[in-house]
């Protein structure tokens, strides 16, 4: 299926790993020119090396994106290197875990400011482009959680929802500049972030990692935690020109546990 984004333009961020590092990779093979971001200059510098291989245009900017500085500078790189966004991939580091009283006021501002003004500036910097190109598409990564609040992630089920509300209101504001503005939320996933929580409750409940997975894996109807690779087909088939009419949505991505009707 030609998704009809070859030649254009797209923003990862948090993209050296994981969901983020899949769905760059993804775009690239789709014919998609990447600006690609994270946290740490060596794992990014490793995404950007393996990324180059596809053969598509990459340009990489270190920081962390709770700072300005690194959102300007993956604004700055993508206008100077290409003149234009036309995908922009919404991912940040996800927050620790901990119950209402396990955080502090620190840990609420920094995941505020990780999460949800990391994706509110680039979209304030990024959208106008898009407006004046008439085309654009704009995708959040949230979690699950939207959804049914997951027990020990009160930082993630809370900001979360916050960026749910942001991306909704976007994509009626955006929709008449041919811009869609849609959500993905994963299930369990196998990423490091994963990980680190499964061992976080093995710790918690004196279980081993191994029968913890077991435990999770019990609950998801298709029995094992998804793929990065999974959520970027979904992420990518939203950027493309066939999802033109899908705006507004959080596309839940997790081999069934969420049991809601609608």
């Amino acid at each position: 299926m030609d998704l009809g984004i070859d030649g254009k333009v797209a923003v990862v961020t948090a993209a050296s790993k994981g969901i983020g590092f899949a769905v760059a990779k993804k775009l690239a093979e789709e014919g998609a020119n990447l600006v690609i971001n994270s946290r740490r200059k060596e794992n990014l510098n490793s995404a950007k090396a393996k990324l180059s291989r596809i053969g598509v245009k990459i340009v990489s900017v270190s920081g962390d994106l709770k700072e300005k500085e690194t959102i300007e500078n993956i604004y700055n790189a993508a206008m100077e290197n290409f003149g234009k966004v036309d995908i922009l991939f919404l991912n940040a580091g996800g927050p620790r875990p901990g119950g209402f009283f396990d955080v502090d006021e620190k840990d609420w501002k920094e995941t505020f400011e990780t999460n949800f003004m990391s994706a509110q500036r680039l979209v304030r910097l990024i959208a106008p482009n898009m407006i004046k190109n008439r085309w654009g598409r704009i995708i959040f990564l949230t979690s699950i959680s939207v959804r049914n609040p997951i027990k020990n992630l009160i930082l993630s089920n809370s900001i979360r929802m916050a960026i749910t509300g942001m991306m909704k209101t976007l994509s009626l504001e955006l929709a008449e500049h041919n811009i869609t503005v849609n959500a993905v939320a994963p299930g369990y996933t196998l990423t490091d972030r994963v990980r680190q929580l499964l061992e976080d409750k093995a710790k918690r409940t004196g279980k081993t990692y191994e029968e913890v997975m077991k435990e999770l894996s019990s609950v998801i109807p298709v029995h094992r935690l998804g793929k990065p690779e999974e959520i970027a087909s979904v992420v990518a088939f939203l950027a493309s020109e066939s999802a033109a009419f899908l705006t507004g949505q959080t596309i839940v991505v997790d081999g069934g546990q969420d049991a809601t009707s609608v």
